[in-house]
């Protein structure tokens, strides 16, 4: 850690990052990376923000999407105000998951925070910042109806993770409580 960091987090007051704070912290750059090249992949490489989807497999496509929604182009924020809001929202979020992670005291809980930051990253601030609207690409319909991406995977992944850890934690609780 270098003294910078260390004198930050002293001024935050925060302990210093656990282990598992700085695996969280890695696996969130890395979707981040894999989730931006992913998208620079589609829309530069394979330009498919200008020609048909791409067939792979009966059930999975290539569809290019400009989603300026929330999530599976939910609750749409058309205007710069909403886009702007977005993104304030997710800075919100990504912090308290950073400050979170920071500490973070096992495997699944680091892994669960840094899935959820990287594709918040990824998506409301990188692509909301850059392009003013999530690309979505990912196309499973009929088994799946909406047009996803990367970040959003990572996003699902790691809310269904800390859902997890606290089912498996209520459950230990329940049990000690119980003996």
């Amino acid at each position: 850690m270098s003294d910078h960091h260390k004198a930050v987090t002293r001024r935050l007051g925060l302990p210093p990052v656990s282990r598992f704070g700085r695996l969280a912290y890695a696996i969130a750059l890395a979707v981040l990376a894999l989730d931006q090249l992913s998208k620079f992949w589609v829309m530069t490489v394979l330009d498919l923000s200008h020609r048909a989807a791409l067939q792979i497999l009966p059930f999975f496509r290539l569809t290019f999407v400009d989603n300026p929604g929330v999530s599976f182009n939910l609750l749409r924020a058309d205007t710069d105000v909403g886009r702007w809001l977005l993104v304030a929202f997710a800075l919100a979020v990504v912090a308290v998951l950073a400050v979170w992670a920071h500490r973070a005291a096992n495997l699944l809980t680091a892994v669960a925070l840094g899935l959820m930051m990287g594709g918040a990253v990824g998506n409301n601030l990188v692509d909301r910042i850059r392009l003013g609207a999530v690309t979505d690409f990912l196309d499973f319909n009929p088994v799946f109806p909406w047009v996803f991406n990367v970040a959003d995977s990572a996003l699902n992944i790691g809310v269904g993770l800390l859902l997890l850890e606290l089912f498996l934690s209520r459950k230990e609780v329940l049990a000690v409580t119980h003996d």
